[in-house]
């Protein structure tokens, strides 16, 4: 090829690659705060599977904040256990 066609070939990939980047950009602003969200909650589970006593002390907060309403609360965790533990193949 030569060095004309080369160039004006190199400047079309370029402009077509910065409209897909626009494009592209657009498509995924809806998603922007969701997978946001998501991404928290996966450091945040990160940082509990780190330091597992906050789960414990988080439960002692929460009875000492709440003690009618634990009861309630244990067996949902109980529940979500088992479901997320039997989902693993557990």
């Amino acid at each position: 090829m030569n060095k004309p066609r080369l160039a004006e070939r190199r400047e079309r990939l370029i402009a077509q690659a910065a409209a897909q980047r626009t494009t592209l950009a657009q498509c995924i602003e809806p998603w922007r705060v969701p997978l946001a969200r998501v991404d928290q909650g996966l450091n945040l589970l990160r940082a509990v599977k780190r330091h597992p006593a906050w789960i414990v002390g988080g439960v002692a907060l929460f009875a000492l904040l709440r003690p009618a309403r634990v009861g309630k609360w244990l067996r949902r965790g109980w529940v979500a256990w088992r479901v997320i533990h039997k989902l693993r193949g557990g």
